[in-house]
């Protein structure tokens, strides 16, 4: 049997439905801001329900997207606080547990094309990586969807005091392809420069991280997925300054559902897995009941 580090499930998602207010393009980071607590409690709920791992609420904690969303920029440190210090206080009421600070992508998810390049995209992964320096257990860069994109936010990893694992997104049609439409094989020069610890496949459908994890079996470093429970991503939500309610749940990916992806991954190699978007504490439940029967360690 195998060693399973299990993350937690959505985070963003989670915060908007708990919250009932509108989306907004700041999404969870507006959440926070609006309801001091929710985060806490949310990285509380994924714990009991068995993940190892808080991903902190730090996705769209960057100045771009502040701006994006009509916040002064200058209170980016105090808003990574925040999020550190949410998910510090949920470690500490559970007893356990690690934390992942979320490097998520700049302007906006899904949109390589609009990201700046690597030189340019360095120094502002580098400045959240310091603002959170000794405060995480490692860095988790999330919905990479491109091999620039992956390579910027690597670039501002370089001087992190902890792990750096890269999660990459593919198209929804297609898991053998970057959502930039380059193959994942062309990632393996940037991994093989950065050396980052994990190589993880995030935010598509579970039937594409099925698709793309074949391809991360080669790289000689841990690998594992965590998918959305989306339809799809719409044209609408490619737009500038979206919000999530351009997006539809799918009706057909309850816990069990979704446990039987994880666990197929888990078959074939995976050594991480969790959940990403509409992916809730019900779902890491049923995957950490199923890890268990299956006879397989969570860390």
């Amino acid at each position: 049997m195998s060693t399973i580090t299990l993350l937690d499930g959505s985070i963003g998602q989670e915060l908007v439905k708990r919250s009932g207010d509108k989306p907004t393009p700041l999404w969870s980071t507006q959440v926070m801001i609006d309801h001091p607590g929710m985060v806490q409690q949310v990285h509380q709920d994924y714990f009991h329900a068995g993940a190892s791992i808080a991903t902190a609420n730090s996705y769209t904690v960057h100045r771009d997207r502040l701006c994006i969303g009509g916040i002064d920029e200058a209170l980016l440190p105090q808003l990574i606080d925040c999020a550190l210090s949410e998910a510090e206080k949920a470690v500490a009421a559970v007893g356990r547990g690690r934390i992942a600070g979320a490097l998520g992508p700049l302007t906006a998810s899904y949109r390589p094309d609009i990201c700046p390049p690597p030189d340019v995209a360095g120094p502002l992964y580098a400045e959240l990586v310091s603002l959170m320096a000794g405060r995480v257990d490692l860095f988790l860069i999330e919905t990479a969807s491109s091999v620039a994109q992956a390579e910027g936010a690597l670039k501002g990893c370089v001087a992190a005091d902890a792990p750096v694992w890269l999660a990459v997104s593919v198209k929804d049609d297609d898991g053998n392809v970057l959502r930039s439409g380059e193959p994942i094989k062309a990632l393996e020069p940037i991994i093989a420069q950065y050396r980052p610890e994990a190589v993880l496949v995030n935010c598509s459908r579970p039937e594409a991280v099925s698709s793309a994890l074949r391809h991360l079996k080669g790289l000689g470093v841990p690998y594992g997925g965590y998918a959305n429970g989306f339809t799809r991503i719409s044209e609408g939500f490619l737009e500038d300054a979206p919000t999530v309610d351009a997006l539809q749940a799918r009706r057909d990916l309850g816990p069990g559902e979704y446990a039987r992806f994880a666990m197929d991954w888990v078959t074939e190699g995976a050594t991480i897995i969790g959940g990403c978007c509409e992916v809730g504490p019900g779902h890491i439940r049923e995957i950490a009941h199923q890890l268990t029967l299956a006879g397989h360690d969570v860390v």
